[in-house]
């Protein structure tokens, strides 16, 4: 960090999954800071800029914008929205360039965040922008999923990144295997204290017929999910009348979109507070994403589906190399977690499985128990501190 200076960091965060492990760690690097800085002047407290949601913004980054309301899945909608991001990714270099941050982090995001990373390195590599002793040191919060697919891929972080920072327990090897020279450090899962402290917290009972829908967060996934996960249900009620559905979502425009869609009147729909769902719901059907982690930690039983383009499936189903999308399967190396994909997955798949889950108590005990397995293969309490206690350490190696 500048000598005597304040220490400054630039997040870049691009969905609403990201949005959260950013403003963790943007609250525990505070907590970090503080002790060695609270003797100073105000101005010289740490400083935190950048792009990202609502809840950077709400641990204290001065956003330059909500980034976190563009996020598109796969290839084919990126390019489609080519010129867009191309104008965003400019602005983000200038910032960068202007305020001259200590330490950048990128979180999650990994096209996007690969790509600035790159562009970064060759403005004072390469170009030699006029950049005065600008060195910053380079941070990437979650790990891409290169083990699942072009692990070839991971041959280029070394030169992008000072500092990988993992959250899952088998990634270190992964990558100490393929590229030793890259500095990673495990440092659990934010999840842990997250939903530790909101199970505990949580004393609602749970439903017997309940279905939590849980289509995802970004408007690509809530346009294709949400329509089949509608027809389920109405399957489901169908076959047991005395079901229920709930659907939860990150933010209002997500709602707004959910009721242009067809969401019906009487479907509740909730945004936010997604521990109190978990907690209380029989089964969910949910997007393959982050998502399926947090039920785990509700050991929750759950029906994983997801679709994309035409396109963007034709390129996965060639590249991708792991046997599940979802991450507890993914971690237990087992389909915890049914899992239906692209035309897989069909109301009537919904409907036939939750129905199954729904009328079989054993089963879903069996499921929690292995989720509780999954859950606790993630790390002690404190990931955000030990994340943020790296990218100190980082800062501080900075000549």
């Amino acid at each position: 960090m500048k000598p005597g200076g304040q220490p400054t960091f630039m997040f870049i965060a691009g969905e609403s999954s990201g949005d959260m492990l950013a403003a963790e760690l943007v609250t525990a690097l505070k907590k970090e800071l503080t002790p060695r800085h609270e003797s100073r002047l105000t101005n010289h407290s740490p400083q935190f800029f950048g792009a990202g949601g609502a809840k950077m913004a709400a641990s204290g980054v001065e956003l330059a914008f909500d980034l976190t309301q563009h996020s598109v899945i796969g290839p084919w909608d990126a390019l489609k929205s080519y010129d867009r991001f191309k104008r965003l990714f400019e602005r983000l270099v200038a910032l960068a360039f202007d305020r001259r941050p200590d330490v950048i982090v990128c979180v999650d995001f990994s096209v996007f965040n690969h790509r600035f990373a790159e562009r970064i390195r060759w403005e004072l590599e390469v170009r030699r922008t006029t950049h005065g002793n600008w060195k910053p040191k380079i941070v990437k919060y979650v790990s891409p999923q290169v083990w699942a697919s072009r692990p070839g891929r991971a041959k280029s972080m070394p030169r992008l990144f000072d500092l990988l920072l993992t959250i899952f327990p088998f990634e270190k090897a992964w990558y100490a295997a393929r590229v030793p020279e890259l500095k990673v450090e495990f440092v659990g899962h934010p999840a842990v204290d997250r939903f530790n402290v909101e199970r505990s917290n949580s004393n609602v009972e749970r439903s017997q017929n309940s279905v939590l829908l849980l289509p995802g967060s970004r408007v690509g996934e809530l346009k294709r999910h949400l329509p089949v996960m509608l027809a389920a249900f109405d399957k489901i009620r169908a076959a047991n009348p005395n079901a229920e559905a709930r659907m939860v979502l990150p933010n209002d425009s997500l709602l707004q979109l959910a009721q242009e869609l067809g969401a019906p009147a009487n479907l509740k729909i909730q945004v936010g507070d997604l521990p109190s769902a978990l907690a209380s719901s029989t089964v969910a059907i949910a997007s393959t994403g982050t998502v399926t982690m947090e039920c785990a930690w509700f050991g929750l039983p759950t029906i994983a589906i997801y679709k994309t383009s035409w396109a963007t499936f034709q390129i996965g189903k060639r590249i991708i190399q792991v046997k599940f999308l979802a991450m507890p399967n993914i971690l237990a190396d087992e389909a915890i977690y049914p899992e239906f994909i692209q035309d897989d997955a069909t109301s009537e798949n919904l409907c036939r499985t939750a129905l199954e889950l729904l009328g079989d108590p054993a089963k879903r005990e069996a499921i929690r128990r292995k989720l509780a397995a999954v859950t606790a293969s993630l790390g002690e309490p404190g990931a955000s501190h030990r994340a943020a206690r790296a990218v100190v350490k980082l800062a501080d190696s900075s000549p």
